[in-house]
């Protein structure tokens, strides 16, 4: 009943999620999913056929200029009506005009002029073909829309006609220093030898600095107001084996920059904000092409890229160093099978236990990290579910998986929560923060050996303890009954009264407790400790009941999981012990090992598969040398 409700559930939360679809510029995707763009070609054709009918008319109007009436250009009596300073001269009259119109260009003047030429030659035109496709230029000239973007056009032409300079003058510069060099050579005065001195000293770094910021050429530069937005023209640099590293959106006929990508180009050159429209990139019209289009035009580019944009209109916080913080993951993550990943290029797969690098939570739904190990196989960072996902629906459909995915209709049952769209899941975990730690020499680090019966981790405690005693021991139990003749308080067990050890208890002193034969049992935190402060590493054997309560305490326990084999392999292990389990027993065995990985797993530290005892010996022992040798990843709240 509840598979069948999530299912449904799950096809509509992929509805909701497809309106708000992100699509990274030039991460590769799956072609056969893309969605193509609903705009017509035909369209697309009917309009580059006007504009080319139109610059055919503009180059026979300039064949026949000489027919048509000056007074007609609007500019040309503007400038007529400027008064004039100076003494006339008629000869050069013409050529000081021609200078006057090419130094200054009114685009509303010019749209002017432009649409009285239309009305000339569309009483010259007699063919109803032309006559209509004029009259459609008229419309198009007269429409504000059109007016304000030939108002961007025209103030973005002019800021690209400023000369900029646009490479690192190496060779001029090594010429001069060489140049400098030589003048040095015939000279022996003081300063020429300090200066020939401070050249050779500096100048391969000065050289470097020069290139490294010519090569950027990552400049913003504000071109002119339109409708009270800021229009900007930015220019940064892509590399081939750097990815660009922005999402993009629709909205409408707009394209918006949805995301900045930690490792990006974007990122770096800090000239991309989100909520930024995209106009124009390298000359190319952005507005109306669908974000797939944005996709494979990106794709295609290198090198230096111009963008024309509409800065977001959004106040833009100050910059602040982000400060990276390590989680680990407490549950399996796909981004192919989450409908609300707002782009499924860019989410990031995880397994439990993975330790992740979280560099960003400016969006506090969506975290961007890395994989611990994969940074350098991992330019641009990935997207990963936010701890504070506050959506309802998010935490129903993704929680659902977690705990359902897995698990057999039985133990669903069994262990399943009951969720519903209001569920509160706070409890379920996530992630937990994480921080690097090194055991000190002299306080070693206790092991936790978990593992269903029959999987082998106590024969290796035993093993361990046989080997090495002056280096391992156990912790001295505490109990409630009567001593034997043999035993010794402190030595076999910690005699205490009842009523003591039940107040021990319930000021959860004791990592595990039972009952067996009315009489308690149970090991203590005090023990624990006695042992690590001799120096001794601490081995235990405990049910996975008891690990919340030990990583409660201050003793920061290393957990290892010893995982039974396959059936037959566990069957064939168990009969060199001279045991005959039936197979019944063998199926609970590793029925019981998965429900223990399922439900505890994200606690489990390293995971032994005792496939062969010697082998598992030689691992088991690997793992505990390793904790002197390497920093281990350790609950951030232990070391507080």
């Amino acid at each position: 009943m509840i598979t069948s409700h999530s299912n449904g559930y799950v096809q509509e939360a992929s509805g909701q999620a497809k309106s708000h679809r992100e699509r990274a510029v030039d991460c590769p995707g799956e072609e056969g999913s893309l969605v193509k763009s609903p705009h017509c070609s035909a369209h697309m054709e009917r309009i580059q056929h006007y504009q080319e009918e139109l610059r055919k008319r503009r180059e026979e109007d300039s064949r026949g200029k000489h027919d048509i009436d000056p007074n007609a250009s609007l500019r040309l009596k503007k400038l007529s009506q400027n008064p004039k300073v100076g003494i006339d001269n008629p000869t050069f009259e013409g050529k000081e005009k021609a200078t006057k119109d090419t130094s200054y260009q009114d685009p509303v003047a010019e749209l002017e002029e432009l649409l009285q030429a239309l009305k000339w030659a569309q009483h010259c035109l007699t063919d109803a073909q032309s006559q209509q496709d004029v009259e459609l230029i008229r419309q198009l000239l007269a429409k504000e829309d059109f007016r304000n973007a030939y108002t961007i056009y025209s103030a973005v032409s002019l800021q690209k006609s400023r000369v900029s300079p646009t490479s690192a003058l190496t060779v001029q510069a090594e010429d001069l220093c060489q140049e400098v060099h030589i003048q040095t050579l015939n000279g022996s005065s003081f300063t020429l030898l300090q200066y020939e001195k401070l050249l050779k000293s500096t100048r391969n770094a000065l050289m470097q600095a020069h290139d490294s910021v010519a090569a950027q050429e990552m400049a913003e530069e504000n071109v002119t107001e339109y409708l009270g937005e800021t229009v900007k023209l930015v220019r940064l640099e892509k590399a081939r084996d750097t990815p660009l590293g922005a999402t993009v959106r629709n909205e409408m006929d707009s394209v918006v920059v949805s995301r900045v990508v930690k490792g990006g180009a974007a990122e770096s050159s800090g000239l991309l904000s989100e909520g930024d429209e995209i106009l124009e990139i390298n000359g190319i019209s952005i507005r109306g092409k669908h974000i797939n289009e944005v996709h494979d035009l990106l794709q295609q580019m290198h090198g230096t890229l111009t963008f024309l944009l509409i800065p977001s209109s959004q106040i833009k916080p100050a910059p602040h160093r982000q400060t990276v913080m390590h989680v680990r993951a407490y549950f399996d993550y796909d981004p192919s099978d989450d409908p609300f990943v707002p782009c499924r290029e860019l989410g990031l797969s995880f397994q439990k236990g993975d330790i992740l690098h979280v560099i960003s939570q400016d969006d506090p739904n969506w975290w961007q990290a890395y994989r611990d190990g994969d940074e350098d196989n991992q330019p641009l960072a990935g997207l990963i579910p936010g701890r504070d996902q506050t959506s309802a629906e998010y935490q129903y459909v993704v929680y659902w998986k977690l705990w359902c995915a897995k698990k057999s209709k039985k133990q669903r049952k069994k262990s399943t929560p009951n969720l519903s769209k209001n569920t509160d899941c706070d409890d379920i975990p996530t992630y937990e923060e994480m921080s690097l730690y090194h055991q000190p020499a002299s306080r070693k680090r206790p092991i936790a050996l978990i593992g269903p019966t029959n999987s082998g981790h106590d024969e290796l405690r035993r093993r361990l303890l046989s080997i090495e005693p002056e280096k391992f021991a156990v912790a001295v139990p505490h109990t409630t009954r009567n001593s034997r003749i043999h035993e010794r308080n402190g030595r076999e067990y910690n005699f205490v009264s009842r009523a003591a050890f039940e107040t021990d208890l319930a000021s959860g002193k004791f990592i595990e407790s039972g009952e067996y034969e009315k009489n308690l049992y149970g090991t203590s935190t005090d023990s624990v400790r006695h042992v690590i402060n001799s120096g001794r590493i601490c081995l235990l054997c405990l049910h996975t009941r008891s690990l919340q309560v030990l990583r409660s305490s201050n003793l920061k326990p290393y957990v290892i999981y010893i995982a039974p084999p396959s059936q037959e392999r566990l069957r064939t292990l168990l009969a060199t012990e001279g045991k005959t389990p039936k197979p019944e027993e063998l199926k609970e065995v590793i029925e019981k090992a998965r429900e223990m990985e399922h439900n505890f797993g994200h606690l489990f530290d390293a995971t032994i598969v005792n496939m062969d005892p010697d082998q598992a010996f030689y691992e088991l022992r690997r793992l505990i040398d390793k904790l002197d040798t390497e920093p281990q990843w350790v609950p951030t709240s232990w070391l507080c």
